[in-house]
């Protein structure tokens, strides 16, 4: 299910992903790049255009807002998450069951049979509107 924004909502919207403070540097970037990646295909719009260089090399086109890594407790990360499953927010989580997982087969294996309040959230993804989504994630630290 993607969710529906008009050019001037994803310009003026806010995205922001969390990751667990006590996940190591690449695991963090892991759970970072999936969660990216997962928001820019359930938001269209968020991607803009290619853009030609001076060679008139193509470049795919790049995120049009900031994203800024942020770094949240284990408990924080899933009141984020229940936070953020409300409005005009877009929620993606990355669970540490996911993480584990070596095929999108395993994954979708082992999330069928997991209840939803049993997975140990270790990123949260999140974009919507600047004040619903600065109330939720704007006092957390930056990735460091």
């Amino acid at each position: 299910m993607s969710a529906e924004f008009t050019a001037s909502e994803i310009t003026g919207g806010k995205c922001a992903v969390v990751v667990s403070d006590q996940l190591p540097a690449g695991l963090g970037a892991n759970a970072a790049s999936v969660l990216t990646m997962t928001l820019g295909h359930r938001v269209p719009g968020l991607l803009g255009p290619d853009v030609k260089d001076a060679d008139g090399v193509v470049h795919p086109g790049i995120v049009l807002i900031p994203v800024p890594v942020l770094t949240a407790s284990n408990d924080r990360l899933r009141e984020i998450w229940e936070l953020a499953g409300h409005g005009d927010v877009v929620r993606v989580g990355f669970s540490s069951l996911a993480q584990s997982c070596r095929t999108y087969d395993e994954y979708t294996d082992r999330l069928s049979g997991t209840a939803t309040q049993d997975l140990d959230f270790v990123g949260v993804g999140v974009f919507g509107p600047r004040k619903p989504v600065n109330k939720i994630v704007g006092s957390l630290p930056l990735m460091r």
